[in-house]
């Protein structure tokens, strides 16, 4: 070995053995948080969930959290949304987001800090509420990630912009935060980061999807007319009833006959009312369809071909032009896919197989079409580079047996699951800052 490449051997076996020692700090740090402040903060959230557009003391709490390591924060962001700013001199700016808001569920998890709040909802309801999809940890860790990283202002340069969204689970929160300003009253990111804790991954791991890390989700009411009349002279009218029944068997047509076979979709009928005493054939049938898709394209198709089916079934079964059904597609409930950048989704993935190894990152495994609106940030015409990842939430031996998201049995360990949701947070920023 002549001197050169001694001396670029000794270069690397130092940066290495740097960055290792970076790591087991900033794991150490971690750890320490969550046993000092985390862990407890925890708790508080998981006690006190508020339903979609009702996150008041949950954003207030965030906001007061974040605002006392030094961020500049703004507060009712599209909603109870919240935005904190820390600037670091020149370099790329990097958002991280968290979603806040709980499910209208009554807990039975059996969990020690088990929620019992009620809270009346948007439509004003009275429902039970839980976070039975995570999103305490996700604010819990998004607090951490702000305190490593704030802590470490000499490791990144640029500008980091760290959000709580509201109403995700009504698919309009981050759709209203970037209509009130997000991105011009705030620095626009360059890149947008986030994760989801996931129920049905060991914990400790880490899956970075490439591509396509959630579907679209759309809501579609039909409401089906017919003319009523009595049960026992169908003759004399046209039965909604029946219309609604050959439109839901002919709806899955659309998925097997209309889109690539090759492609993912799903139509599925939710709910379906109609009808008031058996003998009475109504002039009504409501249903309520949710339809997902993993590209823009599918997805067009899929809503465009409800509407046909629909008009035809009504038609075939003699239903009248001026009564032909009503399809309405939400405006509120509705979200695309969302579609890592390639690129910086492959960065992201070999950056956290050096941190915390291949056996720990491995690779995605999708177990079916949820929505997201974290796609909005990273929408085709916003210009962002975005990632969105999944974090492991219940210990490997009880994974088998897990309980499903929104579930009222759902729970998370929630320890290892926020230790790790703030490194990868903390190591994913920093690789978009260039410094890792």
């Amino acid at each position: 070995m002549n001197k050169l490449t001694g001396l670029a051997a000794g270069l690397c076996l130092a940066t290495a053995v740097d960055v290792h020692a970076a790591d087991d700090e900033l794991r150490s740090d971690i750890a320490a948080d969550y046993r000092d402040r985390l862990g407890a903060l925890f708790e508080h959230f998981h006690r006190n969930p508020e339903l979609s557009g009702k996150e008041v003391e949950t954003s207030k709490r965030l906001a007061a959290e974040i605002r006392a390591l030094g961020y500049d924060v703004t507060e009712n962001v599209g909603g109870h949304g919240i935005v904190a700013v820390l600037r670091n001199g020149a370099g790329p700016t990097v958002l991280l987001r968290a979603d806040m808001d709980g499910l209208p569920v009554e807990e039975k998890s059996g969990v020690p800090y088990t929620s019992t709040v009620r809270q009346t909802d948007i439509t004003g309801a009275e429902q039970p509420v839980m976070h039975a999809c995570g999103h305490d940890v996700h604010i819990t860790a998004l607090i951490g990630t702000a305190r490593q990283l704030a802590a470490r202002k000499s490791e990144w340069s640029g500008t980091l912009v760290l959000i709580g969204q509201p109403s995700e689970e009504r698919a309009n929160g981050a759709r209203d935060m970037l209509a009130d300003g997000l991105y011009t009253r705030f620095p626009k990111p360059d890149y947008a980061l986030g994760f989801h804790v996931w129920a049905t991954a060991a914990a400790g791991t880490i899956m970075v999807p490439q591509r396509i890390a959630m579907s679209s989700a759309d809501t579609v009411d039909i409401a089906v007319h017919g003319v009523g009349t009595h049960g026992a002279y169908p003759h004399r009218g046209v039965d909604p009833i029946l219309v609604a029944s050959q439109i839901v068997v002919s709806l899955q047509s659309l998925v097997s006959r209309t889109i690539d076979p090759l492609e993912a979709g799903v139509v599925t009928v939710g709910t379906i009312h109609g009808g008031t005493k058996s003998n009475i054939i109504g002039d009504r049938v409501d249903l309520q369809l949710t339809v997902r898709a993993d590209n823009y394209e599918t997805r067009a198709k899929l809503l465009d071909g409800i509407k046909r089916v629909a008009d035809g079934v009504a038609r075939s079964l003699g239903v009248p032009e001026d009564k032909l059904p009503d399809v309405t597609v939400s405006k509120t409930e509705t979200t695309p896919p969302t579609l890592n950048d390639e690129p910086t989704a492959a960065r992201i993935q070999s950056v956290f197989r050096e941190t915390f190894g291949d056996a720990r990152v491995p690779p995605n495994r999708r177990e079916g079409m949820g929505g997201e609106d974290f796609a909005y940030y990273g929408a085709p015409d916003q210009g962002v580079k975005s990632v969105f990842f999944f974090v492991g939430g219940t210990s490997a031996a009880e994974v088998a047996n897990a309980a499903a998201h929104h579930s009222a049995l759902f729970k998370i360990a929630p320890e290892p699951s926020i230790r790790t949701g703030i490194e990868a947070m903390v190591v994913g920023a920093l690789t978009l800052f260039g410094t890792h």
